[in-house]
């Protein structure tokens, strides 16, 4: 898995990403995450890469020339999915993340200030993505994001596939409470059930408080779930009881 991050700012991609699991993961080889300063492909010796916007109004917008100059260079003359991270993309997901896992390389452009000429976006970009209803003053955060919610999907980057399909969002459920030692802390207790060695029970009840919270915290994502058997099904109705 490659991933080019063309920035204003690569320093702060490298300082992200060269850390904990992306970072080990890029020394073993299984993902690279390179980031470029798109300021290299700037036309004048000031390195200029943004101008005042046509038509008037606040701020800057990054020139589409340089933006142009640097994403030809990573592509080398071959096409390569190219994504920018802007507030009016759509909504980023871990289906979204699965779908740029699938080709193996991609590009994520990152703005600054006002925003990217619309002409760069045009001729370059295939989609716009966002990670969230809100706005950061550049897309590196976003960037980063979404880089390492594909590389964590790698073969070996984790220690194995249900370090991330039992997670939350992969299907459609949030995932259920975490607990560790000690068994009582301030006088509160482990649920007896995961201190008992049943797995089958761990299992069931690990399932019935995914379905519990996704039904409290996440309405929408619950009123779109699918039971998978009829073990869910059962759940379902027990949490549907007025007493459940």
């Amino acid at each position: 898995m490659r991933i080019d991050i063309m920035t204003l700012f690569p320093e702060m991609i490298e300082a992200v990403m060269r850390e904990s699991i992306i970072g080990r993961a890029q020394d073993k080889g299984l993902v690279e995450v390179r980031a470029t300063n798109i300021r290299d492909y700037a036309l004048d010796k000031h390195r200029k890469a943004d101008d005042a916007p046509y038509g008037g109004g606040r701020g800057q917008v990054m020139l589409a020339e340089p933006l142009y100059l640097c994403h030809q260079a990573l592509c080398g003359g071959e096409k390569v999915h190219t994504v920018f991270l802007s507030a009016q993309g759509k909504p980023f997901d871990q289906q979204k993340a699965r779908d740029l896992l699938a080709k193996e390389r991609f590009i994520l452009v990152c703005g600054h200030y006002e925003g990217i000429d619309q002409r760069f976006i045009d001729e370059c970009v295939d989609e716009e993505i966002s990670i969230g209803d809100f706005v950061l003053t550049g897309g590196e955060i976003p960037a980063m994001a979404v880089a390492d919610a594909v590389c964590r999907m790698v073969p070996g980057v984790l220690p194995d596939e249900d370090a991330f399909t039992a997670e939350s969002h992969w299907d459609g459920l949030l995932e259920h409470p975490h607990y560790t030692r000690p068994e009582n802390w301030r006088g509160r207790a482990v649920p007896e059930v995961l201190l008992s060695g049943h797995h089958l029970n761990i299992e069931s009840w690990r399932r019935e408080m995914s379905l519990r919270r996704t039904k409290a915290d996440r309405p929408d994502l619950f009123a779109q779930f699918t039971p998978a058997d009829k073990r869910d099904r059962k759940l379902l109705d027990k949490i549907e009881q007025p007493d459940g």
